[in-house]
């Protein structure tokens, strides 16, 4: 009946699940080059006081195996952290003043990276995620259920599309360019079935 081309966007619509929470990372590895030459002090945790005596920092390797290095406001309150855990993920996260995060930029060891941001309730309402096999895309998430609304994304080899989904999370219209130009359009049912498509199965040759 209709060419549907059911495109990345089942995978891409998950991706927040993988680079939501624990979305990690990486940022310049070679900071502790400078260290060359210069005396050496080893301990498990580092703590930054301001002048007051306040704790404004913290840097230390978690009993899991996590390093990370924390920074908080004037009111003892955590703002910004880095974080590399025991497999090599690596994250930069930052909160707001209640303690919720609200973005979150990194890098997993699957070659998956990108930036997540969250609303005031904790709730993943956006995601900018690019793949090992350089697949880009950009998910946008109900702020009230949390499911996949809106996706853009292109493909490996070059190709462009743009997916509704509904209050469900289900693919319900996709506006797609095939390789040689051919732009299509599809449209499916709440069960994923097509309803209406252009151009038709017979005619489409992308």
């Amino acid at each position: 009946m209709v060419d549907r081309r059911n495109w990345l966007f089942g995978a891409l619509a998950l991706a927040g699940g993988v680079l939501g929470g624990a979305l990690a990372t990486e940022f310049a590895p070679g900071v502790a080059l400078a260290a060359k030459g210069t005396h050496s002090v080893r301990a498990q945790q580092f703590v930054l006081l301001d002048s007051k005596g306040s704790q404004r920092g913290v840097m230390e390797v978690a009993p899991r195996g996590m390093a990370f290095l924390a920074m908080m406001d004037e009111h003892g309150r955590d703002r910004a952290e880095m974080r590399v855990t025991e497999d090599g993920s690596a994250a930069l996260v930052f909160y707001d003043q209640s303690g919720t995060h609200r973005v979150v930029v990194g890098e997993t060891p699957g070659g998956r990276n990108g930036v997540a941001v969250y609303s005031g309730g904790g709730r993943q309402i956006a995601l900018l995620s690019v793949a090992d096999n350089n697949e880009s895309s950009l998910t946008l998430y109900d702020p009230t259920t949390g499911k996949a609304r809106a996706g853009l994304g292109v493909a490996e080899d070059g190709q462009p599309a743009l997916v509704l989904f509904d209050q469900n999370g289900k693919d319900r219209a996709e506006l797609h360019v095939g390789k040689r130009g051919k732009p299509g359009l599809a449209l499916a049912d709440e069960s994923g079935k097509s309803i209406a498509g252009m151009p038709s199965e017979a005619s489409s040759g992308q």
